[in-house]
């Protein structure tokens, strides 16, 4: 490296460097840490080998009795689990909070988290009945356990769902980030999903943090259950800002359900690609009006033209 690529690269580290210093987020707090992002996953992996023994690990449960291997997974849980609650709640304590009150509280997150899996579990293998009596070409239950990544991504929101109900910060968004990241699919930890719920394909689907889906919904890629406008930022943290999608619901790929006021009610069936901003009558189907399809000359482009709306741009209708 010759005198001129050294002094070009010692300048640049200290341009960053000056910046990081007077940026409060972007350095350590002192000795404060972020929790481990790779611990975390390592945590989800595991939970995962609880909640479906014998499906992605090396255990032979028809040798090591069920029991015995979920404790001791869970033991190796608790232990990388409460470090990261710890590092998590330690980052984000504003008053200095002395640090065995932090480690009790993380105990507590801790204990009420695992009297909580079992619930989990029981919500996992609903979701696990949605999913094959829900598709065709489910060819098993394995099946869906194995390689749909709409279970995968649904497992880990339950997950996180139960840390962000405790308000345990970051750990719950580096959990659905972390899937987001493998399957396509966004789910924010704080929506609240019932029983038997089905996302298939699932690439592209965005489901916001005030969601409230109900029971045996079931969700197309594509499909967004989002905010009508975020312009306004933090002040709209807190509020409802995404829709109520009922029990029953079917949503086909690339609907769009946006706003917080908006709830499609009991039944309902939403066309692929409707803009739906307003609340839906149970039992009842939401279409999309057909564009006109114009062909010109070979020589010119294929124009597709609407028939009331010149952008190509379509509003849902109620059809009873």
């Amino acid at each position: 490296m010759d005198n001129t690529m050294r002094d070009l690269i010692l300048n640049t580290a200290e341009q960053i460097a000056d910046r990081c210093k007077e940026t409060t987020y972007i350095v350590s707090k002192g000795s404060k840490k972020l929790p481990n992002r790779s611990v975390i996953i390592g945590i989800l992996k595991d939970l995962r080998r609880v909640m479906f023994p014998g499906y992605f690990g090396d255990e032979n449960i028809t040798v090591v009795p069920p029991d015995h291997f979920i404790g001791e997974r869970m033991s190796h849980i608790y232990d990388n689990l409460q470090k990261q609650i710890i590092l998590a709640l330690n980052y984000n304590d504003q008053e200095g909070t002395p640090v065995a009150e932090i480690e009790e509280k993380a105990d507590r997150i801790c204990a009420q988290f695992f009297r909580k899996l079992p619930w989990v579990h029981e919500m996992l293998l609903k979701d696990v009945e949605a999913g094959y009596f829900g598709d065709p070409a489910a060819k098993s239950r394995e099946d869906v356990i194995i390689s749909y990544p709409g279970l995968y991504a649904i497992f880990v929101y339950r997950i996180a769902h139960e840390f962000y109900v405790q308000d345990v910060p970051l750990i719950p968004r580096i959990m659905t980030e972390y899937a987001h990241s493998r399957t396509g699919i966004d789910i924010n930890s704080g929506a609240t999903i019932g029983e038997y719920f089905f996302i298939d394909h699932g690439t592209g689907v965005v489901i916001g943090e005030t969601t409230e889906i109900g029971n045996y919904v079931k969700v197309y890629q594509g499909v967004t259950l989002g905010a009508l406008s975020t312009r306004s930022g933090q002040k709209l943290a807190g509020k409802k800002r995404h829709p109520t999608i009922c029990d029953h619901v079917t949503i086909y790929s690339g609907a769009s359900i946006l706003g917080g006021e908006t709830e499609v009610g009991e039944g309902v069936i939403v066309a692929g690609g409707a803009f739906v901003t307003k609340s839906v009558p149970a039992h009842t189907k939401v279409i999309v009006k057909n564009p006109e399809l114009q062909f010109m000359d070979s020589d010119k482009k294929i124009e597709l033209q609407g028939t009331d709306n010149e952008k190509g741009i379509w509003e849902g209708v109620w059809e009873i």
